[in-house]
């Protein structure tokens, strides 16, 4: 007798696998931005299979804005191989990079992008812009959005509804207290 119902699913491939286990690895970076007040963005840098560059947003901690995980990882990446030009690398990233991170994949030659979450606001790999496949770019950068991309975005949103929490308790204190 035929089961009443079957489960089926797709296997993923290798790469889809492959590319799931680098997003958890930048997930995990992404909590330590979370948990130095940071918003949660998590990179991984990965040559060969192995990572050469790891960061996640620090730009408040740092006083530096320019310190967003992607710039973070590649300056990493860079140490590591010795050379501004991070060529055959594939950068992890939980959040779709902006305009400054975007220019700096392409000025470090990576090859390819994959990210988690869109960023329709900001974001320059596909949603608000395409700088990385600009055709007027004098490299192109292969880009793979929405890799565990529900994980990536539900970070995100439980940390800005923690922070709209915080301000609007923060709020109702100072109307107590009189200020």
């Amino acid at each position: 007798m035929r089961p009443l119902f079957r489960l089926e699913y797709a296997a993923l491939s290798d790469l889809e696998l492959n590319h799931e286990y680098w997003m958890r690895h930048a997930l995990q970076l992404a909590k330590r931005a979370w948990e130095e007040g940071e918003v949660p963005v998590g990179a991984v840098l990965v040559h060969n299979n192995q990572v050469i560059g790891e960061g996640w947003n620090r730009p408040i901690g740092r006083h530096d804005p320019t310190a967003h995980a992607e710039i973070m990882a590649l300056r990493q990446g860079g140490l590591v191989l010795q050379n501004y030009r991070l060529l055959d690398t594939i950068l992890y990233v939980t959040l779709e990079p902006c305009v400054m991170c975007s220019g700096a994949m392409i000025h470090s030659r990576i090859g390819t992008v994959v990210y988690g979450a869109r960023d329709e606001k900001t974001g320059a790999a596909g949603s608000l812009l395409d700088v990385l496949r600009h055709p007027g770019m004098n490299h192109q950068v292969n880009v793979m959005g929405g890799v565990l991309a529900p994980a990536c975005s539900e970070m995100l949103s439980e940390f800005f509804r923690m922070r709209r929490q915080q301000k609007k308790r923060q709020k109702a204190e100072s109307k107590l207290s009189g200020e």
